[in-house]
C-alpha cells in the first residue's frame, strides 16, 4: 500500500498537507467536514459521485437531529419537510400494528439534503473532491498519505465515512471482508421514489418473507419506497427485481397495493448489494470511522441518518482536541471509541434484537400479535430506536 520513488514520478501535483482528509461524502462525511472547517481546520473531502445524486436510503430522520442540522446551516424550518408522527407495521399476511411515534421525525431525500450539505461544506472552505475515488491510504510517522488517481495529499488525520462497503475495506483487510456470504452478511437493498396515496404524517414498515419495505414521504409529494431482503430471495427470482416484487413482496397485501397503484418516478430502481450486518471496528490502522463504516447500522436500530450525524459530532469533538494539540492520538482514539460505544452500543443491540423478529414469517406474525394488546411495550420498543436531541 506504500509509495515508492517510482510512484512519485506519476503524480500530477505535489502533496498538500491538510489537517483532516475525509473519505466518503455521505451525511457523516459532509457533516464532519463542515464542523472541522468551521473550527478553523483545513479539510479535504473525497466523494466518488457528483452532487446531487440519489442514494439507497430510507430517508427518514428522527427529530433528534433537527437542531444539529439547523446549527450546521440547513434551513429545515423554511423547507417545511413532512413531519412523521405515526407508525404502521404489517406482517407478511397483512396484519397491522398502528402506533404514534414519539418524538417522531421528518422525511427528506438524500438528493436534496446531501447536495445542500455539500454546498455548505464548500462555503465553509472544504476542498470537496467530487467524482474522486481514493485508492490507497497509508499511515507513517504521524501522517497519512492518501492516493487518488494520479494525485496524492497528506493529512494529520484520516477519517473513514465511506458507507457500508468500500474498496478501502478490502485494502485495509478489515475483518468483515473475509466473512463468507451468509444470512447475516449477504443482503440487498432496493429504493424507488414514487407518487402514491399514503398519509404524509405516517411511516410504514411492511414485512415479507426474509425482508421488509418502508415507505414515507420526502418532499414535493414524493415518497421513498425502500426495501431490504436477502440475496437468496433475489436469486430464487432469477435475479429479476420486478419478479422478486411480484412473487415475494406482493404476498403482503399492503405492498401489493403499493406496487400496483403507485407511479414510479425512477426509470429503474437504485440497488446496493453485499450488505453485511456483521460487527465492524471504529478504528482501522489509525483511520477513525463513523456511520456505516464504523459498524453497519441495522435499519431497525433507528434511522441510520441521524446516527451518522451524531457519530460525526462525536468524531469532530475528539479530532478537534487532537488537532489543537490538547490530547494525543492514542487518547483521541480511545476516547472516541469509548463514546461511540456508549452512545450507540445499546441502541444497535436493541435494533438487532428487534430485527430478528422481522423477515421470518412466523416470527413477524407472532411479534405483531404480541404487541397489539400491549401498546406500552410497543411504544417502549419504538423509543429504543430514537435517540435524544444532540
Amino acid at each position: 500500500m506504500g509509495f515508492s520513488m517510482a510512484d512519485n514520478r506519476i503524480f500530477m501535483n505535489t502533496a498538500t498537507t491538510y489537517d483532516a482528509a475525509i473519505i466518503g461524502g455521505g451525511i457523516a462525511g459532509l457533516c464532519l467536514s463542515i464542523q472541522l472547517a468551521k473550527a478553523g481546520h483545513s479539510v479535504i473531502l473525497f466523494e466518488k459521485e457528483r452532487y446531487p445524486f440519489h442514494k439507497v436510503c430510507g430517508e427518514y430522520l428522527s427529530m433528534e437531529s433537527w437542531n444539529f442540522l439547523e446549527e450546521l446551516g440547513v434551513p429545515l424550518n423554511e423547507w417545511q419537510q413532512p413531519r412523521i408522527t405515526n407508525l404502521i407495521v404489517s406482517s407478511p399476511s397483512g396484519k397491522t400494528l398502528h402506533r404514534p411515534l414519539h418524538p417522531g421525525g421528518f422525511g427528506i431525500s438524500r438528493y436534496k439534503l446531501d447536495a445542500y450539505l455539500a454546498n455548505l461544506a464548500r462555503q465553509s472552505g472544504v476542498n470537496l473532491q467530487e467524482e474522486t475515488k481514493v485508492d490507497h491510504v497509508q499511515f507513517s510517522v504521524g501522517i497519512f498519505e492518501i492516493q487518488y488517481g494520479n494525485n496524492r495529499c497528506t493529512a494529520r488525520q484520516a477519517c473513514g465515512t465511506f458507507g457500508k462497503r468500500s474498496n478501502l475495506d478490502v485494502k485495509l483487510k478489515r475483518d468483515f471482508t473475509f466473512q463468507k456470504p451468509g444470512k447475516s452478511t449477504h443482503y440487498i437493498a432496493v429504493k424507488y421514489h414514487v407518487r402514491t396515496n399514503f398519509p404524509s404524517d405516517h411511516i410504514a414498515l411492511h414485512n415479507f418473507k426474509n425482508g421488509y419495505c418502508g415507505i414515507s414521504q420526502v418532499e414535493e409529494g414524493r415518497y421513498c419506497l425502500c426495501y431490504l431482503t436477502t440475496a437468496q430471495n433475489l436469486q430464487q427470482c432469477d435475479n429479476n427485481i420486478p419478479l422478486l416484487e411480484q412473487k415475494i413482496l406482493s404476498r403482503n397485501p399492503h405492498l401489493r397495493q403499493i406496487f400496483q397503484s403507485s407511479a414510479f418516478l425512477y426509470p429503474s430502481p437504485l440497488t446496493i448489494s453485499q450488505i453485511s450486518f456483521g460487527s465492524k471496528t471504529q478504528m482501522e490502522q489509525h483511520i477513525v470511522m463513523t456511520g456505516d463504516a464504523a459498524g453497519t447500522i441495522p435499519p431497525l436500530s433507528g434511522n441510520g441518518m441521524s446516527m451518522a450525524m451524531r457519530g460525526s459530532k462525536i468524531m469532530f469533538q475528539h479530532i478537534h482536541l487532537f488537532l489543537q494539540g490538547k490530547i494525543s492520538r492514542s487518547e483521541m482514539e480511545a476516547a472516541y471509541q469509548n463514546e461511540w460505544e456508549k452512545t450507540f452500543g445499546k441502541r444497535i443491540n436493541s435494533g438487532k434484537w428487534i430485527q430478528q423478529w422481522f423477515g421470518r414469517i412466523w416470527a413477524t406474525e407472532a411479534f405483531i400479535r404480541l404487541l397489539k394488546p400491549l401498546p406500552f411495550l410497543a411504544d417502549r420498543l419504538i423509543r429504543q430506536t430514537h435517540g435524544e436531541s444532540f
